[in-house]
């Protein structure tokens, strides 16, 4: 039982605070300096664990808002990190009052720690949370139900509690911690109900009985701001975006609530760029923009250096690819790659019947057409990538793709030229996309899927030469599972910076192979795949982009399209893909492939099974064959 009632804090009273942070890379990103330079006001001791290793710059940020580093083995996730920090302070504890254990899964403060720390404070509590979980199904089986709980990202203290022999006991046998929902149940729910069983008293500072889902730091930021609290969950713009889906969460909505309360969204973007597969990213954060002709937000006071670099093979499309161009609001140096000196003549007398003012114009004819567009860019054009002059770099190329078809190469070509540089308004509501966010990597279209079976395949072949080089540039980022984030056709806006990890890399013609080397599998394919994880690495977000007339075609057709491919599978979306998923690839659709399918759904691992016992059965006959002499 508790040595005393609960007591409330006093004005003198001491604050510690534990905060747990994680980073495979070692570092220490923004939005953590900024949640603990802005909780410097409310705490007395701030001590900062980390799991894993630490950068020396990771060590010099942290160090800037912190009162003690503590690196420790990554290990038993954030609580045992908070029980290495809570035995790193060890008889230092009895300093404080108050212990707030915390860790680096929410963005904040996107309203101040102040009033919640005093309205709390004031009130005769041995603990408190930020948030509670009821009514919650048991996450291990998804059904049952599992204890109301405070959530573990967030629970405060009081002396009286920890300086208990039942706060030593609890610390003193806590369970490994193998996975995450043996975290959640070993610990979150543990804790809550084991001290409350022994007598303390709690409460949370936001409880979801104010709330209409039991979940609000999931479903409800938006009224949690509302109501004053200082943290955004990171969960609801990385989380399964069907499954946000369902619950109708907007991030996009959200972040928007963060950014008019003050909270400095850039560095939202930049965390969630690094640690989010891009595709899942773009859904639940609503990275994709419907702009309009008729410009509403450029800037002419902060102007953009800009080059567009076009690779033209296709000489009868210069006066076209020119036209786009043409629509950037400001001066722009031309960059044009071509294969041979004829096409380049051509090119050159076609430019100079338009002159433009301000206009630098460079013609270049690349050693070889081996990877095309793509090693022209990253080959021919790698000085002027790297070369700092320019803010934004514009690729295009002449494409006509007519192995598929007039239709199908002339609608993807549209697509492409349509929604990067429809008009010059258009245009100018792009480039102020750039001018709004300085964190803003690429815009390019979103994946084209009208006369292009892309929807669930995009990946195609080349994925496992995605991830070779990936590891060879150091992308850490996640890939996204069905389709990459991608530019489709390899045009994009984008910042130079934002390309650095992929124009850095000591390309050479010889890389691309022949003309037999540009299909699925080879170096050019596989590098139209990349710019998006280059560019997240290094912090820098994706934004894909839709003129208002094409967003009419597109989206007509994707809802036609996905409401005949829904008709025939039951449940919800989430429950759809689940259940597709669940049986697998159909194959051919022969016999023998709804044969599988039926036993992956209603037998899962029956075909390891019977696979195992062919092994053995093999085997044993093998051992009584007689042996040859």
């Amino acid at each position: 039982m508790p040595n005393t009632r609960p007591q409330a804090l006093q004005a003198d009273s001491k604050r510690a605070v534990i905060y747990v942070v994680f980073d495979r890379r070692g570092m220490v990103e923004e939005y953590v300096e900024y949640a603990l330079r802005e909780m410097r006001g409310d705490a007395d001791h701030i001590l900062a664990v980390v799991n894993g290793a630490l950068t020396e710059e990771g060590r010099a940020r942290l160090e800037a808002v912190t009162d003690d580093i503590l690196v420790r083995p990554n290990e038993g996730f954030d609580i045992w990190g908070h029980k290495a920090g809570l035995d790193h302070l060890g008889e230092r504890l009895a300093d404080f009052d108050e212990i707030v254990l915390t860790n680096d899964t929410w963005f904040g403060p996107v309203r101040p720690y102040g009033p919640v720390f005093e309205r709390m404070g004031g009130q005769p509590l041995d603990f408190w949370g930020m948030t509670d979980n009821v009514r919650m199904k048991d996450p291990s089986t998804g059904t049952g139900r599992v204890p109301d709980h405070l959530q573990s990202f967030w629970i405060a203290v009081r002396r009286n509690m920890f300086l208990s022999d039942a706060w030593r006991d609890y610390w003193r046998d806590l369970p490994p911690m193998a996975g995450y929902f043996d975290a959640v149940l070993n610990h979150e729910v543990t804790f809550t109900q084991r001290f409350t069983e022994a007598g303390f008293t709690s409460a949370a500072a936001f409880p979801a009985a104010n709330y209409p889902s039991k979940h609000p730091a999931l479903f409800n930021p938006d009224l949690l701001i509302a109501d004053g609290c200082p943290l955004v969950k990171r969960r609801p713009f990385f989380h399964w975006p069907p499954y946000m889906d369902r619950h109708a969460v907007i991030g996009r909505w959200i972040a928007e609530d963060m950014a008019a309360h003050g909270y400095p969204i850039e560095h939202l973007y930049s965390n969630l760029a690094r640690n989010v597969a891009p595709k899942d990213l773009n859904v639940d954060l609503g990275l994709n923009d419907v702009l309009g002709s008729v410009d509403v937000s450029y800037d002419p006071e902060k102007p953009l250096r800009v080059v567009a670099i076009l690779h033209i093979f296709y000489v009868d499309m210069t006066d076209e690819m020119l036209d786009r161009v043409d629509t950037l609001p400001v001066s722009y140096d031309l960059v044009v790659t071509t294969q041979d000196e004829e096409r380049a003549a051509a090119i050159r007398e076609i430019i100079d019947a338009r002159p433009r003012d301000g206009r630098a114009v460079d013609v270049r004819v690349v050693a070889s057409n081996d990877g095309r567009d793509q090693s022209a860019f990253l080959v021919g054009c790698r000085d002027v990538l790297l070369g700092g002059g320019y803010d934004l770099v514009v690729k295009l190329h002449s494409k006509k793709t007519p192995q598929d078809g007039f239709n199908v190469g002339r609608a993807f070509k549209d697509q492409q030229f349509m929604n990067l540089l429809s008009s010059p308004g258009y245009t100018a509501n792009v480039l102020a996309l750039f001018q709004k966010e300085e964190g803003l990597g690429l815009v390019y279209p979103p994946m084209v899927h009208i006369g292009y079976p892309t929807m669930g395949r995009a990946w195609w072949a080349n994925k496992p030469g995605f991830e070779k080089l990936a590891a060879q540039m150091g992308i850490m980022v996640p890939l996204d599972d069905v389709s990459p984030l991608a530019p489709y056709g390899s045009m994009f806006i984008a910042r130079p910076e934002a390309l650095r990890l992929l124009v850095e890399q000591p390309w050479s013609y010889g890389d691309f192979g022949g003309a037999e080397a540009y299909q699925d599998g080879g170096l050019a394919h596989v590098l139209e795949r990349v710019p998006s994880y280059a560019a997240a690495e290094l912090g820098y977000h994706t934004r894909t982009i839709m003129d208002a007339e094409y967003a009419a075609v597109s989206y007509t057709t994707l809802d036609f399209n996905f409401d005949e491919m829904s008709a025939t599978v039951p449940g919800r979306t989430h429950e759809q893909i689940a259940f597709l998923r669940g049986i697998g690839h159909v194959g051919e659709g022969k016999l023998r492939d709804f044969i599988r399918m039926y036993m992956r759904r209603n037998h899962p691992g029956a075909g390891n099974r019977i696979r195992a016992l062919r092994v053995r059965v093999s085997s044993g006959i093998r051992r009584r064959l007689p042996k040859r002499r």
